[in-house]
């Protein structure tokens, strides 16, 4: 096995290359702010600092959205990957239960694998998904769908199945509702949930703003 530093670095530039072309949303720029966020995170939990930064490098390799919903396939490339440089099996089991389990399912879904590490990562992705970055994602992703800003006529769904979810073409401002509203309360570590509180402010926020320009008030 390499050492730490060598391990990072190749892990950098194989995920730069693979996400060349990615959505803006989750690009390599979503994977570099999610792995610094957890390298912070990381500062004040006990954890092995390799995984979470294999983790949080490798969480979006593969996202099912843009593989026709396949579950494995980031897990498996970042496994095939992690084996190339001879990373032992104990971290790549580790990595790969993080990736699979990382993501939001939709709002019953129930977790299924829990570690200290995932936690880390999780609140870091969670982190980048909310706030005025977690906006802009929301918005990109909704314009990259082509789905409508906003429909009063269309509720929020805040009983999904994962499947449903996954398939969901509802309005991008739903969204806030079915997911990103959700999080600062489902964040694992204490340094997530203080960063997450200030996020989610400004969602709400946001929001308010976005309701009353659209009733012309503003």
């Amino acid at each position: 096995m390499k050492n730490t530093t060598e391990i990072i670095h190749s892990t950098v530039d194989f995920v730069k290359k693979e996400l060349v072309g990615a959505e803006g949303g989750h690009d390599w720029f979503h994977t570099y702010r999610v792995w610094k966020m957890a390298c912070r995170i990381a500062e004040y939990e006990e954890c092995n600092k390799l995984v979470v930064e294999l983790a949080a490098l490798l969480h979006d390799i593969a996202d099912a959205k843009f593989n026709d919903g396949d579950e494995e396939a980031g897990a498996l490339k970042a496994a095939d990957f992690l084996s190339e440089m001879n990373v032992t099996d104990e971290i790549i089991g580790h990595v790969v239960e993080i990736i699979r389990h990382v993501s939001f399912k939709g709002g019953n879904h129930q977790q299924e694998f829990r570690s200290p590490e995932m936690d880390i990562v999780q609140d870091a992705d969670r982190l980048d998904a909310i706030g005025a970055i977690g906006i802009a994602r929301t918005f990109n992703y909704g314009g990259y769908k082509n789905r409508k800003i906003y429909d009063p006529e269309i509720k929020p769904d805040l009983n999904m199945t994962k499947e449903v979810y996954r398939n969901s073409k509802a309005p991008t401002i739903n969204h806030f509702y079915e997911k990103l509203l959700l999080l600062k309360d489902r964040m694992n570590t204490r340094t997530g949930t203080v960063m997450a509180e200030h996020r989610h402010q400004f969602m709400e926020e946001f929001l308010n703003e976005f309701y009353e320009e659209w009733e012309g008030m503003k």
